[in-house]
């Protein structure tokens, strides 16, 4: 599976950006453990704590594109070592801003801005523009694992600080945890600069890869099932606590849960990875996309125990974010890998898009009905679509010699 990743070189740039994502996506993804627990300390409501990570997930994906523009031009090292400072130094700021606006500012703003910096679009975008073509997928499937080893890591540790320290001392804690990644930032950034590309076309610059990406349907397509994908994350992610503490279950099994899905997500996403080279991506993503309907409707059917929670994440997780290999993989083979950074950072807005919805419309859901019956069945229908979506995009299938490399 790692053949193509077997120089030095070629594993240390992408082990390098896998601990990136492991600390950057390992705080992001484990703040719906503190929605509980702030309001029961600020008396907010979940309602507004929502809001405040809807916020957060929006801005996060209106980062990408931006960062992945500043890394394309400049390269990914001064976008990745901000980024550290400023998710360290939202984390280090929530507790003294325990109000609705302050959570905004925050988690909404701060956080959300440095997590997206050191995100898929500049780690993606900055390992492709080092590795050649054959080694393209299998990195991205490695990277991807190492955001799913975070949460798997960051989750089970956050609750037993909340546990030990209070929500304010876990934040504290996690804002030095983030600082991890800035030793391994010199790693992925040197010798990566856009303009140096050897493969890089004549192609009249950003404004018309940009053009001419949005009018191509098939880059459509893709933003349109992405969104689905932004969608039930964000809710599960945000909400999954909530959900467990409505059956009558213990804070540990959200926590579990939310570990579950990452530690089953890292061998999703390196065996994703590695079919990305074997198989065309669409085909991969529908899959993927109409496995998640099928689950959570077993889920629906099924008792509310910790076994089947536990089942559930691990089902889930095999897909959780495995779709960014196969989607980026698209992006890539669609517009070539000059602009990825800037072109698959824009696939991730759509994707926060989505997360913003599914982040704030749970928040919602549960303050006006005291339940998240909706959710599901909106989660349901949305990951159908996404299925049928793929289907029509324009992708050459697999040449027997492509597969051999």
């Amino acid at each position: 599976m790692f053949k193509s990743l077997k120089s030095p070189g070629a594993m240390a740039i992408t082990l390098a950006a896998a601990g990136i994502l492991m600390v950057t996506m390992g705080a992001r993804q484990s703040m719906g453990l503190f929605v509980s627990p702030i309001n029961t300390s600020s008396g907010l409501g979940i309602a507004t704590i929502s809001f405040a990570l809807a916020v957060a997930q929006f801005v996060w994906g209106a980062t990408q594109p931006l960062a992945g523009a500043v890394a394309d031009r400049w390269g990914p090292g001064p976008v990745l070592v901000g980024g550290t400072l400023l998710l360290a130094l939202g984390s280090a700021l929530t507790p003294f801003m325990p109000t609705g606006p302050g959570l905004v500012f925050t988690l909404g703003l701060l956080s959300a801005v440095g997590a997206g910096a050191g995100s898929f679009s500049v780690l993606i975008g900055a390992a492709a523009q080092r590795l050649p073509a054959a080694a393209r997928g299998s990195a991205s499937g490695v990277i991807n694992a190492g955001g799913s080893f975070g949460q798997f890591l960051f989750a089970p540790i956050l609750q037993k600080l909340i546990q030990t320290l209070g929500w304010m001392g876990a934040m504290w804690s996690m804002a030095l945890m983030t600082l991890a990644a800035l030793p391994l930032i010199g790693r992925v950034a040197k010798g990566t600069h856009a303009a140096h590309l050897a493969d890089a076309p004549a192609d009249g610059g950003l404004r018309r890869a940009l053009r001419d990406a949005f009018a191509d349907r098939n880059y459509l397509l893709l933003h349109a099932s992405f969104f689905t994908c932004g969608f039930h994350i964000a809710f599960l992610v945000t909400h999954l606590p909530t959900e467990v503490n409505l059956c009558g279950l213990p804070p540990s099994v959200a926590s579990w849960s939310l570990a579950l899905i990452g530690l089953a997500n890292i061998a999703g996403s390196l065996v994703v990875g590695h079919l990305v080279g074997q198989y065309r991506s669409k085909m991969i993503l529908a899959i993927m996309y109409g496995s998640r309907a099928v689950l959570m409707l077993w889920y629906l059917a099924m008792p509310r125990d910790p076994w089947v929670f536990y089942v559930f994440a691990v089902g889930l997780g095999f897909t959780w974010l495995a779709t960014v290999p196969p989607t980026a993989g698209l992006v890539g083979k669609l517009f070539g890998v000059r602009y990825l950074g800037t072109l698959f950072g824009m696939t991730l807005l759509s994707h926060q898009i989505g997360g913003f919805l599914g982040a704030w419309l749970g928040g919602l859901a549960i303050t006006r009905f005291g339940n998240y019956t909706w959710m599901w069945w909106a989660d349901i229908a949305l990951a159908s679509v996404a299925a049928l979506l793929n289907l029509p995009i324009r992708e050459a299938r697999m040449q027997p010699a492509a597969q051999v490399a």
